[in-house]
């Protein structure tokens, strides 16, 4: 019952219903109708963006009030795959575009970045450089750590950071990516350091969340608080 009132509010915002703007002078099943289709089409824009919307309401609307389909079934069910089929492939192309992007822009800037005096660059291609010597314990590949940090894209994009949410963090160094896991050994107590790490030693091919995108290059700043347990 409550679906059917939702979706018939939905009617209220079909082109042709009614010539007026919605407004908040509007008729309370209009302003509830708008919503309602504004949230469920900003919440689903990837999906709609290449529909015909004309043709999405009317099939809503044909749905609501219990029309006959002027599509069977079946034929449905393959207009959806298809429809489907085409988006994820348009979605693959466009996610290794990105990819092979950062993936360029990655390298470039590590191998300008190598170059600096004052940046150390390990086997695996991690580099680091020292903002402040620690002076206290170093930890190991397995040790439990207590640090302060703030993670950035190369164009600058503040992606995570405790320092800003005033609480540092805990973790073991193996259940961390690898840059970290690495980094974090040429520190002692006390210490900041800047890491920059490739995405191998990163998030990789596959990124993480809407920020950190295929083949990103990661800068960390990274204070070591304390060895909690070695």
């Amino acid at each position: 019952m409550k679906k059917s009132l939702l979706f018939l509010a939905v009617l209220a915002a079909i082109p042709g219903a009614f010539a007026a703007t919605v407004t908040n002078k509007s008729p309370q099943a209009d302003q509830a109708g708008y919503s309602y289709g504004y949230v469920m089409g900003r919440n689903n824009a990837d999906t709609l963006k290449n529909l015909n919307l004309d043709a999405f309401m009317q099939g809503l609307k044909d749905g609501v009030q219990g029309k006959e389909s002027s599509l069977s079934d079946e034929e449905m069910g393959k207009a959806l795959s298809e429809y489907k089929r085409q988006t994820e492939a348009k979605q693959l192309i466009e996610f290794q575009k990105i990819a092979d992007q950062n993936a360029r822009e990655g390298s470039a800037f590590l191998a300008q970045n190598a170059k600096k005096a004052n940046i150390m660059t390990t086997k695996s291609g991690l580099q680091y450089q020292v903002l402040q010597a620690g002076k206290g314990q170093a930890p190991k590949a397995k040790s439990t750590v207590k640090v302060h940090y703030e993670g950035r894209l190369l164009d600058g994009t503040v992606f995570d950071s405790s320092i800003a949410r005033q609480q540092p963090v805990e973790f073991q160094l193996s259940q961390v990516i690898a840059g970290w896991t690495e980094g974090l050994q040429t520190m002692k107590e006390g210490g900041k350091s800047r890491f920059f790490i490739p995405a191998r030693l990163a998030y990789g091919e596959i990124g993480s969340g809407d920020v950190i995108g295929p083949n990103s290059t990661l800068i960390f700043d990274v204070e070591l608080i304390k060895v909690v347990q070695q």
